[in-house]
């Protein structure tokens, strides 16, 4: 252990000439927490286990087909007649984030999509299932009723970062996990509110910033509240621990195991405090990076994302160059799934203990599309067996269940063994 000592401090002070200025204001009055014990650096390399129960998480793995998905359905839905040819949107397929052309994925979704021959030249024209405008009715209707809380996260994403300020292509990047509609920045007036100002950004590029007063607690801090881990007093020195959740068969050595519990007993820097003071290469703000991605994925709808798109936030969140390794240091808090040739950052404790969580209010929705979305096999099972050619029968296997029964005209005899 290395117990950085206040009379190396004193020492230098007393050094120095009276009247010098302190080059490092930090001599006179040290904070806490450069007092307190730190553990030395130890390298933690832990195997990745696999662990099928985040692996079948159906909303998550199922969330980029679902929003090429939904994409398409907003395109139907806004046309004042409900309905569009393939003509409209078959060159689109980069932009819905399809990899196959754009009428086979429609196809595909028979229970979303219904396909009919249109009033000109028989090109087929898509209209939305009486099931598909349903959901895509209550979707608008959560959106209406939940402005605040939808203007509450995005708030809270600004305000973790340096400037309070984030370019308009980061927040159009994110505004899928976010649960933001896709009109939400389009149009400002009807959906942001005094708070939020259009900025120019580095390289001329535009900028949303949150001018507020507002200080925000994390929700680590509001469940330490809860548990009654802490009063709720806070000055940047409580040692608020992370709750963990370790996979079956996922066992550590005892030299990381003393280095987690050292790990939990640090301070915890909130994502919405400052942190300028703090030495890159310490605990302390390995510990405020991995507070940050904790509190940025429960602001997620599935409290999850593809670890590529949280890479783009370094700059602005002030997280290290190797943030990847924040995930493999602390499975236990974090989990890497692998599913779908895509890494995707899972956060254990929105599945394991669904109290600590607020839920999204988007989230039903997206499972009732995604519910919707499994009866396309079906559909799709039905419709080639009833489009079988005429006369083509299942044929069966003529089974002569008496093989050892003699022919009664040969041997007279009707009598057989099965």
């Amino acid at each position: 252990m290395i117990f950085v000592n206040i009379y190396i401090f004193k020492t230098i002070r007393e050094l120095l000439p009276a009247k010098t200025p302190l080059i490092f204001p930090l001599l006179k009055h040290p904070p806490e927490y450069f007092l307190t014990k730190k553990s030395t650096y130890v390298n933690v390399c832990m195997k990745w286990k696999k662990d099928p129960y985040y692996d079948s998480i159906e909303s998550i793995h199922r969330s980029s087909e679902l929003k090429s998905l939904i994409s398409l359905k907003n395109c139907i839905a806004r046309d004042p007649n409900g309905c569009i040819p393939i003509s409209e949107v078959s060159k689109s397929g980069r932009e819905f984030g399809l990899s196959i052309k754009v009428a086979r994925f429609m196809r595909l979704h028979p229970s979303v999509f219904e396909e009919f021959v249109g009033p000109h030249y028989n090109l087929p024209w898509f209209r939305l299932t009486p099931k598909a405008v349903e959901i895509d009715r209550e979707e608008k209707s959560v959106y209406e009723e939940c402005k605040r809380d939808l203007r509450l996260r995005l708030k809270k994403f600004i305000m973790m970062s340096r400037e309070k300020r984030l370019p308009l292509k980061i927040i159009q990047g994110l505004q899928w996990y976010l649960g933001l509609p896709d009109d939400f920045l389009e149009n400002p007036e009807s959906h942001l509110d005094g708070s939020f100002v259009f900025v120019e950004m580095e390289g001329g590029e535009r900028g949303l910033a949150v001018d507020c007063g507002e200080s925000f607690l994390s929700v680590l801090q509001k469940n330490a509240v809860k548990r009654e881990v802490c009063r709720g007093e806070w000055n940047g020195f409580e040692a608020i621990p992370f709750p963990l959740f370790p996979s079956k068969g996922l066992r550590l050595k005892k030299k990381i195991s003393d280095w987690l519990d050292e790990f939990q007993n640090l301070p915890y820097i909130s994502p919405y405090e400052d942190f300028s003071h703090l030495n890159p290469e310490s605990d302390v703000a390995e510990k405020r990076v991995v507070g940050v991605l904790h509190e940025l994925l429960s602001l997620f709808v599935n409290h999850a994302a593809e670890r590529k798109k949280l890479f783009t936030l370094k700059k602005y969140l002030g997280l290290p160059q190797k943030v990847h390794k924040a995930f493999e240091r602390h499975p236990h808090i974090f989990y890497l799934s692998f599913r779908n040739k895509t890494c995707t950052a899972i956060l254990k404790e929105a599945y394991k203990d669904k109290s600590a969580m607020e839920v999204h209010p988007l989230s039903r929705v997206r499972m009732k599309y995604i519910e919707l979305m499994n009866q396309s096999p079906v559909i799709l099972k039905l419709r080639r067996q009833n489009n079988r050619p005429f006369g083509e029968e299942i044929r069966k296997p003529d089974l002569d269940l008496d093989l050892d029964c003699e022919d009664e005209e040969s041997s007279g005899v009707g009598k057989c063994s099965l």
